[in-house]
């Protein structure tokens, strides 16, 4: 439970269905966060809501800390994605190690046999055992792309009370068993950066330094100087201190040589992309081809692409239109109308 009201909401409905339902929060702030992310998904205030709204409904409350596995797993991928010049994807790092992880090994201590959260998702599960994930009825709120790392195993464990609902529902059904998150604004932002400086957070924290180096266009000339490719992304425009009559952009990290490489817009779109660490949904062996709907990121609407399934994990991707500012690191998650058929990690 996260202290918002689509976990409270989940829980509600859970025991409306006749479930017995156990709350738990896990507290996965570092300490050097806790006074930027009080109010947030993994902050202070949040359990106080988690804790309120459980008291409430009249059940269980448990506060677990997996601060030590967030740090390994969440954060410090975070800043070393950023090093090495790609750009990391830490919320489907979370659901795949802690969230649906380390808490199905704290069900299994509970005797519980299914993990449940406020995840706008839905799940199918075949007569042939196999599960399915889809987008969330909800497509405004769809968090699938989220979801696509996890296998099997973990869907099995899975709940998804609020797949079939939207948001304005979710509200409805707090507002209904009188929860205190009712109203509370939901937060759109990494929880562990709640104001949207990833920088700055790399550089209090002490998990990144600067390093200073060449900001140089496509042909090697040099326009500017940077202070570490980690504070950079793929696309980016702003922030890069250049004196010029057209706009820069961000087209490429060279992280062996520590240079930004900019260039202009048109530059950015690419038709094909790798991508490694597949984890295939729908089946257990994907066909030789995939005619699929990618998605490069969480905002991006979606295009229609081709997925080739290559050895050791990996797939090409040929895009039928050319997509702008694919960045390595990203999550590729590829669908079939509301079907997640798979996903992987953006290599080149």
């Amino acid at each position: 439970m996260s202290g918002g009201v689509d976990s409270s909401a989940t829980a509600a409905l859970l025991l409306e269905q006749g479930y017995e339902v156990v709350g738990i929060t896990l507290k996965l702030w570092p300490q050097d966060c806790v006074n930027r992310a009080a109010d947030k998904c993994c902050g202070p205030q949040a359990v106080t809501d988690a804790r309120s709204v459980c008291h409430k409904l009249g059940i269980p409350y448990y506060l677990i800390d997996e601060s030590a596995d967030f740090q390994k797993h969440v954060i410090q991928y975070f800043a070393d994605e950023y090093k090495a010049g790609r750009t990391p994807n830490p919320c489907v790092m979370c659901n795949q190690n802690l969230k649906f992880g380390r808490l199905i090994e704290r069900a299994d201590q509970l005797g519980a046999q299914f993990i449940a959260t406020g995840h706008f998702a839905r799940l199918e599960r075949r007569d042939d055992g196999r599960i399915l994930l889809q987008r969330g009825r909800d497509l405004r709120k769809d968090q699938s792309y989220f979801l696509f790392s996890l296998r099997q195993a973990q869907l099995a464990r899975a709940m998804f009370p609020l797949g079939e609902m939207t948001k304005s529902d979710t509200r409805e059904v707090a507002r209904h068993c009188q929860l205190k998150t009712a109203e509370k604004e939901e937060s759109m932002e990494i929880c562990f950066v709640p104001d949207n400086d990833y920088g700055g957070f790399l550089r209090q924290a002490k998990l990144v330094e600067n390093q200073r180096g060449e900001i140089v266009d496509e042909d090697g000339h040099v326009l500017g100087y940077h202070e570490g490719i980690a504070f950079y992304t793929i696309g980016q425009r702003k922030g890069l201190g250049l004196s010029s009559p057209k706009p820069f952009y961000v087209l490429a990290l060279d992280v062996e040589n520590n240079r930004v490489i900019v260039g202009d817009d048109a530059a950015l779109h690419r038709e094909e992309f790798t991508v490694a660490g597949c984890n295939w949904i729908a089946f257990a062996h994907p066909p030789e081809h995939l005619e699929v709907t990618a998605r490069i990121r969480y905002h991006h609407p979606g295009a229609r692409a081709t997925v080739t399934p290559l050895p050791d994990g990996r797939a090409r991707v040929r895009l039928h239109t050319p997509q702008r500012a694919i960045a390595p690191g990203q999550a590729a998650v590829f669908y079939q109308d509301d079907l997640v058929v798979g996903g992987g990690w953006i290599t080149r």
